[in-house]
């Protein structure tokens, strides 16, 4: 993906302040709140991948923010709490928070526990998707069948390995998404110390190979330059 954009409510400059330092160094958009009646403002403006959302605001707190947000959205939201303790956190994940981080908070723990939610958060989607709808994915001239696990280019089989066809599922279930080279490794590989983005390139040159007419001017899976791939779609606006 191309920088996900989180949303850092917190009544505290500082805390804003170190969290969007952190979060910008790690390739992400940041849009930030000191309260929480702003939240929604930029909710809509803004749409959100992720909510870093503190529990102790003055005039409208995290629960009561979070308790709102579930009506309508199932957006990541991780609380910040100022104290170990641990009614508010059970509250606060009982109005629908995903996760916690304890202030002062280490800023590679927050780094981890966004990637996580998101991370999470997209394969639940995914998962949806799939079982609200038929497990077929169809595109112009590529078909994709989730049961049996195979590919139609043009109505003809093509014949991929499981991390190739596991890389372009993700991608189709996301079109038109932007996947970070980082993102795909993680969610492909799932951390594998032997796999970086050369092997990634690798995968990706022979799907193109199999399911592309012209690999070198790719009508399906897409480079962006220095971020990575997506899938393009052109039913899609």
């Amino acid at each position: 993906m191309a920088g996900e954009k989180i949303l850092v409510v917190d009544d505290e400059a500082v805390v804003r302040k170190l969290a969007s330092h952190h979060l910008v160094k790690n390739g992400f958009q940041v849009i930030t709140a000191e309260d929480g009646y702003k939240t929604f403002d930029l909710i809509r403006t803004h749409r959100p991948d992720l909510i870093i959302l503190d529990i102790l605001m003055p005039n409208l707190d995290g629960i009561e923010v979070c308790r709102e947000l579930r009506k309508d959205s199932d957006v990541p939201i991780i609380f910040l709490t100022s104290k170990n303790d641990s009614s508010d956190i059970v509250l606060g994940l009982g109005v629908g928070g995903d996760d916690y981080i304890i202030k002062p908070f280490n800023p590679n723990e927050m780094i981890a526990r966004v990637k996580a939610n998101l991370r999470r958060h997209l394969m639940q989607n995914s998962n949806c998707k799939l079982s609200e709808k038929s497990q077929m994915l169809h595109f112009p001239g590529l078909d994709i069948d989730l049961n049996n696990r195979t590919v139609k280019v043009d109505g003809s089989p093509v014949t991929l390995t499981n991390k190739e066809f596991e890389l372009l599922v993700l991608l189709a279930q996301n079109p038109n998404r932007i996947f970070k080279y980082d993102h795909l490794l993680e969610l492909v590989w799932q951390f594998n110390d032997n796999a970086d983005n050369r092997t990634l390139m690798v995968h990706i040159n022979r799907l193109r190979k199999k399911i592309e007419q012209h690999p070198s001017q790719p009508r399906y899976i897409i480079t962006v330059r220095g971020i990575g791939y997506k899938l393009h779609n052109s039913k899609e606006k």
